[in-house]
């Protein structure tokens, strides 16, 4: 597509998007949001966001906090806070104010998404909210000598009730507020709220908006993606670095240990949540047990994969054309580099009939991903497969490419160096160098 049919893009990512429309739909998604994202001034923008989740057929459940507003509320008032170990102690004097402004903020989220005029993103939206007794709360009890009071954690989330009202199609608004059996109203720690209800649902995702774009690394670069293992690390080295991130990065490790599929840190930035959701690399940090990303032996359903990658390169002459029949049937020879369900890298590996040697061809990484070593570690594992097959040598036939190659321990070689039967192949026309490289050779 030309610039002047596309001149921003639009219609690109949406057609990128589709798979992820597509793959979202009817599944459940837990969003958490502080008081923080309730006061900016691009929260209009946020909640159009959320209701276009909940018109494309995500079931979701947004649990809000009210930290701000319930500091403003009491300094109003004249009450004194106190927190220990960042928790907030909510005496009686203190409980009437924290309900009070938990109750303003999900009256304005919920007017928000009840919002329809026209020319707006919210126009014949027709959205339904709903808010209840989904929590049951206990108190946090005495911890450090320090009476929490009215201050609680959640006991039980209520599934059956939850999952009522996302099969008809609302959006729940869940406050950081819980009943206990006995009646008493305990303030409870948002976050805490989202986690267990994500747990409690087996939800897909737990999304949780933050100031800053996700966890970075000592070097201050964004980091993709964790395992819970690799992200408990994080914790114990850096974690105290960024609070905020380790909050929440600590919550996403328990909810995919206890059975989420997968646990997002989002930055609150503008159109964030959606670049994040339908984007194949998205924009923030993603934790999952999962393996969102791996190479692994080709498959024939992985042909049309395969063909979307050599085509290109087969259009400007660095590679030979296959036909997809003559992929079918060498499916077998290829590696392929999976992320999210998508093949960004591929290549092959050919035995040559000498029993000692072959042939690496099909060498081809996404656009997107080129420059990022994944091009080496298909070689790499192309090769240590070689050697466990007991391969001496392999060879490379390239026209454009000659350098990458040399840079990894090919020599340049010649047509007769092939064995007979590949000799006899070679397409004089295309003129494509040769490379060799012995496998007991350390480089």
């Amino acid at each position: 597509m030309n610039a002047e049919a596309d001149p921003h893009g639009h219609l690109t990512w949406f057609r990128h998007a589709s798979p992820y429309i597509a793959a979202h739909r009817g599944q459940t998604f837990v969003l958490a949001l502080g008081g923080e994202a309730v006061a900016e001034p691009g929260f209009p923008g946020l909640v159009h966001d959320i209701a276009l989740l909940a018109r494309l057929g995500i079931r979701l459940v947004v649990v809000h906090g009210a930290r701000p507003q319930i500091d403003e509320r009491l300094q109003q008032a004249g009450v004194a806070t106190h927190y220990h170990h960042e928790l907030r102690v909510t005496d009686g004097a203190a409980l009437p104010l924290v309900c009070e402004a938990t109750g303003r903020v999900r009256q304005e989220i919920e007017a928000l998404l009840s919002a329809g005029l026209p020319n707006t993103p919210m126009a014949g939206a027709g959205i339904r909210v709903v808010s209840g007794n989904f929590i049951t709360a206990r108190p946090w009890g005495v911890h450090d000598g320090i009476d929490y009071q009215h201050t609680g954690i959640v006991r039980r989330v209520d599934v059956s009730g939850l999952n009522a009202a996302l099969d008809r199609g609302c959006i729940v608004l869940q406050s950081p507020l819980g009943a206990s059996p006995t009646g008493e109203i305990f303030n409870l720690h948002a976050e805490d709220v989202a986690t267990r209800t994500a747990i409690a649902l087996h939800a897909d995702k737990l999304l949780f908006l933050m100031e800053h774009d996700g966890v970075r690394d000592g070097g201050g670069q964004l980091i993709r993606e964790f395992d819970p293992a690799r992200a408990t690390r994080w914790l114990a080295s850096a974690g105290r670095d960024d609070p905020e991130a380790a909050r929440h990065l600590e919550s996403a490790v328990t909810a995919v240990r206890r059975g989420v599929r997968r646990a997002h840190l989002i930055a609150r930035s503008d159109g964030a949540l959606l670049a994040e959701l339908f984007t194949r690399d998205g924009v923030g940090t993603l934790v999952t047990a999962e393996v969102y990303e791996g190479l692994r032996a080709a498959r024939i359903d992985d042909v049309g994969g395969i063909l979307e990658l050599i085509e290109p390169l087969e259009a400007d002459g660095s590679l030979v054309r296959r036909s997809r029949e003559q992929i079918e049937l060498e499916a077998d020879h290829f590696t392929v580099i999976e992320r999210d369900g998508t093949l960004i890298g591929c290549a092959g590996l050919y035995p040559l009939p000498d029993g000692e040697s072959a042939e690496i061809a099909c060498v081809a990484i996404h656009p997107d991903y080129r420059n990022t070593g994944r091009g080496r570690q298909l070689l790499d594992w192309l090769e240590s497969h070689a050697r466990n097959r007991g391969l001496r040598r392999l060879f490379v036939l390239s026209t454009r490419t000659m350098h990458w190659f040399r840079e990894r321990g090919y020599e340049p070689g010649d047509v007769a160096d092939l064995p007979a039967e590949r000799q006899a192949l070679y397409n004089w026309q295309r003129n494509s160098k040769v490379f060799v490289k012995r496998l007991d050779d350390p480089t």
